[in-house]
């Protein structure tokens, strides 16, 4: 039997009694043949508020033009974006993990109201990545989702440079060790136009992951914003939607639980950002796959760390696709055993299929053999212990130690944290603990590439460790334990640490523990007050009222 192409739009404009419904739809120019064809919704992510998202509207253009092309009538409709790098270190960088959850709401209203037959999601800047996913994800009509790619690197005195250069140059300026006009130099080119941060952080970690989870097409994230190829990939992608309807291939049926290990070994391999637990768990909730963040450590611990990329390594995005692009990482893995090449992708392909027609740039080093990793396991761990019974994300894609034992100095807002580390009070051995950042207590759970960047700036990455319930950016380096739950905010041993408590950071072991007694937590816990939220109404009181532990990836649902 074949597929209905016209499952959920027939309902919504055919028969005398959707004579209004047509009628409005032919104020927008539309005619009787457009409304006879599939409707495709096109969910654009466009802003003009940042470079990452800020070339959408072209490829939306695109998009519409190989779904017309394929049979299709598009119709484009936006979500919002907020940009982590300019709200970075501010109130409004709590908006960002809540636009998450918003935009995937925004994609599933708009889905359901006006009864697309299939979607294609638009995404750039990070949380409109895992956004657009979960909205498809809950929909479930044949759809793709399509990333903007990656912004080109600037270029300052000499070298290739990117965002997380700006925010290490601030703690460097704080340190004496650089001058504010080399900083304004640099943040005149660190942007140098359209697209998302261009070391592996979260955009580019999360695009990948789509692509090897089957979400979207292995390579088309990979080709950058301004490279003019992007047009003809977003073309193809309009096409391709349809051809997935006339299939009637559901992102269900692609997004399974393997699928999902596959996504994290890549992540793993290419030392991405600990964004990727957040929001691989809550796409794997809203399409009903078993995930776990433990499953995080055990995909991690298998898959070496093959890709040369920023922050840990040398390279950015516009390097990867220059040496043979996700593809070139997918065919190794896949060749590697770490990765199953059999599950299907949106087109129409096998993972494994789509891996081995990779091209390898001669002399690349930026994508290595699995003979001669960079190291022999991933990036991602997660620990446990007294400060993080349901668990914390560690990221050792680089050079980071192993163990770490200091004393906590204790900061109840990210603020705080970093004009301690401005003024230098921060010192070589220390812990700093930021709490109360979590996704109920910041809430939003921001990102604290501000805190960690001045500290690398100033010399102290490789002697200060970190801690928070917080977020850590995908350019985040030094030794930083993230996502530690249950947060502060929902009673967590983290809550208890006190200004002096010496914390141990043991990676080989998994663990993350302060030298205080259980009964003595448990008395500090007997003690705790909760704090009044910062908001009582509007969009931050509702989320935090809805929103789960970070262990469960901070999903917005009432069964939460």
């Amino acid at each position: 039997m074949s597929f209905d192409v016209k499952h959920m739009s027939r309902t919504l404009v055919d028969g005398v009694d959707r004579a209004a419904a047509r009628a409005h739809f032919k104020g927008t120019g539309l005619t009787d043949e457009d409304l006879a064809k599939p409707l495709v919704g096109i969910a654009n992510t466009w802003i003009e508020t940042m470079p990452c998202n800020f070339h959408l509207r072209r490829l939306a253009a695109k998009v519409k033009d190989g779904v017309r092309a394929a049979g299709g009538t598009p119709l484009e409709f936006n979500t919002i974006a907020i940009s982590d790098a300019i709200t970075m270190g501010s109130e409004g960088m709590k908006a960002s993990l809540v636009s998450r959850d918003l935009i995937a709401d925004s994609i599933e209203l708009c889905g359901r109201a006006y009864m697309f037959d299939a979607m294609v999601a638009i995404v750039g800047c990070d949380k409109t990545i895992p956004g657009g996913a979960m909205g498809l994800m809950r929909l479930d009509v044949p759809a793709l989702l399509l990333y903007g790619g990656s912004i080109d690197p600037g270029h300052f005195q000499g070298r290739d440079v990117t965002i997380m250069d700006v925010f290490e140059a601030v703690g460097s300026v704080a340190a004496g060790r650089m001058s504010q006009d080399d900083l304004h130099e640099l943040e005149e080119v660190a942007c140098p136009g359209a697209g998302a941060c261009g070391g592996q952080f979260t955009a580019n970690t999360m695009a990948m992951a789509m692509e090897f989870c089957g979400l979207a097409s292995i390579g088309s994230g990979d080709v950058p914003a301004t490279d003019p190829e992007k047009d003809n990939v977003a073309y193809r992608c309009g096409e391709q939607v349809m051809a997935l309807l006339k299939q009637g291939t559901r992102p269900r049926e692609i997004v399974t639980r393997a699928a999902l290990e596959n996504a994290i070994a890549g992540v793993a391999a290419s030392g991405g950002s600990t964004n990727a637990v957040l929001h691989l768990l809550a796409i794997a909730f809203d399409g009903g796959a078993e995930l776990a963040i433990d499953d995080f450590d055990r995909v991690s611990a298998r898959t070496p760390l093959i890709c040369d990329l920023k922050p840990g390594g040398r390279y950015v995005a516009t390097d990867l696709h220059r040496a043979g692009g996700t593809a070139l990482v997918a065919k190794r893995l896949v060749e590697g055993g770490l990765m199953d090449g059999s599950l299907p992708t949106v087109s129409g392909r096998t993972l494994g299929e789509e891996a081995a027609d990779a091209f390898e740039a001669e002399g690349q080093d930026v994508v290595m053999p699995m003979a001669s990793p960079i190291k022999d396991s991933g990036g991602l761990v997660i620990l446990r212990g007294s400060v993080a019974p349901e668990g914390c994300v560690v990221k050792v894609a680089g050079h980071e130690r192993m163990y770490h034992r200091g004393p906590a100095r204790v900061f109840d807002r990210e603020e705080a944290a970093m004009a301690a580390v401005t003024a230098r009070l921060i010192r070589a051995d220390d812990v700093v603990v930021i709490r109360y950042e979590g996704p109920r207590g910041g809430p939003g759970m921001r990102e604290m590439l501000g805190v960690t960047a001045a500290i690398v700036g100033e010399g102290l990455g490789d002697s200060v460790a970190l801690l928070t319930d917080g977020r850590f950016s995908g350019a985040t380096r030094g030794l930083m334990a993230g996502h530690v739950a249950p947060e502060a905010a929902r009673r967590g041993p983290i809550a208890t640490i006190r200004e002096g408590d010496m914390v141990v950071f043991d990676i080989a072991n998994r663990r993350l523990d302060i030298e205080v007694s259980d009964e003595e937590i448990a008395s500090r816990l007997e003690g705790w007050v909760e704090p009044e939220p910062a908001y009582k109404t509007g969009v931050f009181a509702k989320y935090a009222a809805l929103v789960s532990s970070a262990s469960r990836g901070a999903v917005t649902d009432v069964i939460a």
